[in-house]
């Protein structure tokens, strides 16, 4: 049974292996199919063998005789051995003017298998001992053209470890590992042509015909196409192994997932988890990376090229033989000599004139051949592929058949349709319980989200399980294959259940600590919360003492009692990114982004925006000095943290008062009319609500105006402020809670939120796996582009909080100054919040310097230090909502960029000309109209879909926000011209100073001032001295007249000689 078995798997693997026009040969040979049975397979084989004989002969036949019968003949014929052979090889390398194999390499070389017995690793192999001139060559050589080839590819690392050898040690390597294993290749597209084995007697007559021509570009197919998947999948299988998405109990499973994915075969008997296939290839047991080889197989054709042109070859890429051409030779000789001196894009360039890996020199060579194919597949009708791919050779009882993908497409269907089904209902009841809970913090209600989440969580890893069993590159269409995706990533719902609810509970305390967290005074008796009391008190108060004892006082309260819980939560969130295939909790938030450079991407933008929050910084920070004097401000230094009015110094726009650049000029802060107005919360939505609907937006439902919470509760009870937007799930229900303060600020916030609550609405009919932003900053930055416009002058005015709008230099600087306090003081912090859980889940940051490591961070991107002292006994990063509360951050950064880009997009189709600071898209209802067409998609589109769906362009960029500010950088740069932009004096901290400090007393006549005060005194100084002068001058001119007549004739002489 078991060679019947392995008969019907061997035919099978013919068929996927020969061209599409052979197998069309086998199938017409077949009259039944191959059964899983002892007789039905031995009749089967025994057939095919009788006659599928001819059929492979004929089909194989011209390779086979051209490149084994006649060569391979003619080289036993002409008693070649495997010394010659290698001597063959280096004279093509002489050949080029490269350098010849030394002695030691002949003398000491391994070159056949040893015949006294003893065991040897046979797998040919270069050697460099590093002593530059020891090069060896260990092979168990037959004589054949394939060893011929494979010394050629050995020899080729010998050469280039002879031509790079005089460089220093650390440079010895290739350019690239690929690059390595190229050179010999290189060298054996020119001797497998039929024009070298006839140079080198190995062929009597080179045949120029089409026939000849396809039976050589098919067998040089089999060798280099046939390699290159297998050479992508042995590292893609290794990656996923070391990243954890791969588990050991999946090892085997994978490994035939993937080759049958990418080459399109299957294994020839039945394989189980306790297998190891993987092992059976070489480079696996001996810690070898092989995606070099996948690298060389490319790269080795864009050499070939650029060598064959400098040889001067003309002609077809797969005629040219470069033997005897110096020209080539020292080409190449060249770039072998840099080792890995130099990145190797640029000795890629310096070969082949591009930088870059390209495989158009590789399709070149083989066009014919592929044309020829493509020409019999069509003529069969042939199937590219292998739509069938889980047919596999008959399956024996008791194979293991459960981690087997499900590729059936009605399953998947149905499995979808099930989960979106029931998953409404059990989203509403979590979001019910967990509403409860934040508008009524009691222990009760606690338990009660607790017991919900714990059954949306059994529910999320119930499916995303079941999910996983798909085969989600099985199917054509892209919504099933993204929904299943999506459901398969179930977060934290992967822990087991006691680490579920343990992770659960560690952050509902956390939570917990964070919203009932006081600042008191006079011991216990007189207590403040966040919102609205410490909140504006750093927002009001200009006592440096008042706003350090609250921004102290918070820590201590909220950061610093939940520091061991965030330890605990670190290593689950850890476990359950590893359940999910990621190697930690930042690589899982990341993945969100679906872009391989989005770490690259954003700290690009970062740098093109750093200029401009440099000369806002130092700008803030001159004006501060005003305010708070130099015994707290350094010009050099960070600036204190607590002085920015917010209690995380991530907007400063409170401090607007204290740094506006003309105060003159009428102000554009609506508060007092809104309350002279007497405005309330309620009236607040409705401007909010009317502002969407004027845009043909959808209008907020019933729902959204009965059930909202938009003002602290009066009863008492504690509620989680911290403004959010709710999705209930059931396609109705959507809902804001605020504690709303009338004011301007949470004017703007109330269109943030209900940016929200419009994308629920615009994707609620997609399936549930899709409702959802394009990523999460997209979500963030719907509200916020439309609050660019509520926020200008011209947008105010027309909702009667502003009585006429200035259009004049100064109050266009004021706006922009105090939009940028708002936008670009919070970039750093958008990014440095994520940056540092990012190294804290990874291990770069350890528990035991989480808070140093926290102000390293603030200290590096904002310029900001902690006004008091801060050690590891607190834990500061807690004492903002989003950490305790397992909200990614970097969210917001993109949406601060990414808000501009719709913005300028909104504008160009509201009409808007001028500058882009300007414009306001009220009742643009084309502008709302792309928006909404953008929001509709929800998660159904990669997110660069729905950029380009709504901007035109597939990347984010910071270039429509700095136009945005265009005018205040050029207004900034003019006023820091004598300013130090950054904080050079980095280790600088208010609290380590005196109350004058030292390094700020200079020599003034024999004191030591500070250096202000001597500047002032300078200029008194002056001014006492030109007083001095006209007097002295307005003496001089008045005495001579008084005295004319009176003045001996030698004085007045005298006199006139000085004048002289």
């Amino acid at each position: 049974m078991a060679r019947a078995m392995r008969a019907c798997a061997l035919l099978s693997l013919l068929v996927f292996a020969t061209s599409a026009w052979a197998q069309k040969l086998l199938v017409d040979i077949l009259t039944e199919p191959c059964q899983p049975t002892e007789e039905g397979a031995l009749n089967f084989t025994e057939q095919f063998n009788k006659s599928a004989e001819n059929v492979f002969y004929q089909s194989v036949l011209a390779s086979w005789t051209y490149n084994t019968n006649i060569t391979d003949y003619n080289m036993d014929k002409e008693k070649w051995n495997a010394t010659h052979m290698f001597h063959v090889s280096d004279e093509f390398f002489t050949s080029l003017n490269l350098i010849p194999m030394p002695q030691e390499f002949w003398d000491k070389s391994m070159l056949t298998k040893p015949e006294n017995g003893r065991d040897v690793v046979c797998h040919a192999s270069a050697w460099d001992f590093y002593n530059r001139k020891d090069f060896r060559i260990k092979m168990c050589t037959e004589v054949n053209m394939v060893d011929l080839f494979t010394i050629h590819h050995e020899m080729g690392h010998i050469e280039y470890y002879l031509q790079y050898k005089d460089q220093p040690v650390p440079f010895r390597y290739g350019a690239n590992p690929g690059f390595h294993e190229a050179i010999g290749d290189v060298l054996a597209l020119s001797v497998s042509t039929p024009k070298h084995l006839k140079d080198i007697g190995l062929l009597e007559n080179v045949e120029d015909d089409k026939e000849s021509t396809m039976n050589y570009l098919l067998n040089m197919a089999l060798q280099k196409i046939a390699f290159l998947p297998f050479g992508y999948l042995i590292d893609l299988w290794r990656w996923r192994v070391f990243s954890g998405e791969t588990t050991p109990e999946q090892y085997n499973f994978d490994w035939w997932y993937l080759r049958t994915k990418y080459q399109g075969i299957c294994p020839g008997v039945p394989r189980t988890k306790k297998d190891f296939d993987a092992g059976a290839k070489y480079h696996i047991p001996a810690n070898t990376p092989y995606i070099r080889y996948f690298v060389s197989f490319v790269i080795q054709f864009q050499f070939h090229k650029a060598l064959c042109n400098a040889s001067g070859h003309t002609g077809p890429l797969h005629t040219c033989d470069i033997y005897k051409s110096t020209a080539a030779g020292n080409l190449l000789a060249k770039a072998l000599q840099k080792g890995s001196s130099r990145p190797w894009p640029e000795v890629l360039q310096e070969i082949v004139g591009t930088p870059s890996m390209s495989a158009k020199p590789l399709m070149e060579y083989f066009e014919p051949i592929t044309e020829w194919l493509k020409e019999q597949n069509q003529k069969n009708n042939e199937i590219l592929g292998w739509p069938e791919y889980s047919w596999t050779p008959p399956i024996p009882d008791g194979y293991p058949v459960d981690i087997d993908k499900i590729t059936d497409i009605k399953k998947a269907e149905e499995f979808l349709a099930e989960f979106n089904d029931t998953s409404e209902e059990i989203i509403y009841k979590y979001n019910d319980a967990y509403w409860k809970y934040n508008t009524n913090i009691t222990d009760y209600n606690d338990q009660l989200q607790q017991k919900a989440y714990l059954q949306w969580a059994n529910h999320s890893k119930e499916f995303g399980l079941r999910a996983q069993q798909f085969d989600k590159d099985a199917f054509q269409d892209e919504s099933i294959r993204r929904q299943l995706e999506k459901i398969s990533l179930i977060g934290s719902a992967a822990l087991p259940k006691t680490d579920l609810k343990e992770f659960n509970a560690i952050i509902s305390k956390m939570e917990t600590i964070y919203s009932v967290a006081k600042v008191c005074w006079n011991g216990d008796q007189d207590c403040s919360l966040l919102d609205p009391d410490l909140t504006g008190i750093m927002a009001m108060s200009r006592d440096y003492k008042e706003l350090e004892y609250v921004w102290e006082g918070w820590r201590n309260a909220s950061g610093r009692t939940m520091r061991q819980d965030y330890i605990r939560y670190v290593e689950l969130s850890n476990e359950a990114a590893r359940l999910n295939g990621f190697p930690d909790n930042g690589a899982l938030w990341r993945s969100y982004y679906d872009t391989k450079t989005f770490e690259a991407d954003i700290e690009r933008i970062y740098k093109e925006l750093q200029p401009l929050y440099r000369n806002l910084h130092a700008y803030v920070r001159r004006k501060l000095l005003d305010t708070y004097g130099q015994n707290h401000i350094n010009t050099k230094g960070a600036i204190p943290a607590h002085l920015l009015g917010n209690m995380w110094a991530q907007s400063w726009i409170n401090i607007y008062d204290l740094v506006v650049p003309y105060p003159s000029a009428p102000k554009i802060d609506a508060t007092p009319t809104m309350l002279k107005q007497k405005w309330n919360a309620t009236h607040m939505f409705h401007i909010a609500d009317e502002f969407f609907t004027s845009l043909n937006l959808i209008p907020m439902p019933q729902e959204f105006w009965d059930k909202s919470m938009m003002t602290k509760p009066e009863d008492g009870r504690a509620v989680v402020c911290h403004p959010s937007a709710w999705d209930f799930g059931n396609r109705k229900d959507f809902r804001i809670k605020m504690c709303t303060v009338v004011n301007m600020d949470d004017l703007v916030t109330i269109h943030h939120e209900m940016g929200h609550v419009e994308y629920f609405m615009q994707y609620k009919d997609q399936p549930v796996p899709f409702r959802d932003g394009a990523n999460p900053g997209f979500h963030e930055a719907i509200g916020d582009v439309l609050a660019l416009s509520v926020s200008t002058p011209k947008h105010l005015k027309e909702i009667g909080l502003l009585e006429k709008v200035d259009d004049n230099e100064a109050s266009e600087i004021n706006f922009l100054l105090k939009m940028a306090l708002d936008k670009i003081a919070f970039l750093p912090f958008a990014y440095l919040m994520d940056q540092w859980r990012w190294k804290v889940f990874d291990g770069r940051i350890s528990s035991t310097e989480y808070n140093k490591q926290w102000w390293n961070l603030r200290l590096k991107y904002q310029g900001l230090c902690s006004p008091t002292p801060r050690t590891e006994k607190d834990f500061d990063p807690g004492a903002k909502y989003h950490i305790p509360s397992d909200v990614s951050y970097i969210r917001y950064f993109v949406s601060f960029v990414i808000q501009f880009q719709f913005h300028k997009a909104m504008c160009d189709k509201a009409g808007h000309t001028g500058p882009l600071h300007k414009c306001d898209v009220y009742k643009s209802k084309a502008a709302g109209d792309l928006m909404a067409d953008m929001m509709s998609l929800g998660s159904s589109k990669p997110w660069q879909d729905a950029m380009e769906k709504i901007t035109g362009q597939r990347n984010m960029s910071a270039e429509s926000l700095l136009e945005y500010f265009q005018p205040l950088t050029t207004w900034l740069k003019k006023e820091n011209e004598n300013e130090v932009l950054g904080w050079p004096e980095y280790d600088w901290s208010p609290y380590l100073q005196p109350d004058v400090q030292e390094r700020e007393l200079v020599d003034f006549l024999g004191m030591k001032l500070p250096s202000s005060n001597a500047e002032a005194g300078q200029w008194i100084l002056l001014v006492i001295a030109l007083v001095l002068c006209v007097g002295l001058i307005a003496m001089a001119c008045k005495l001579p007249k008084q005295k004319k007549h009176d003045m001996p004739q030698n004085s007045l002489a005298m006199d006139k000689a000085m004048s002289i």
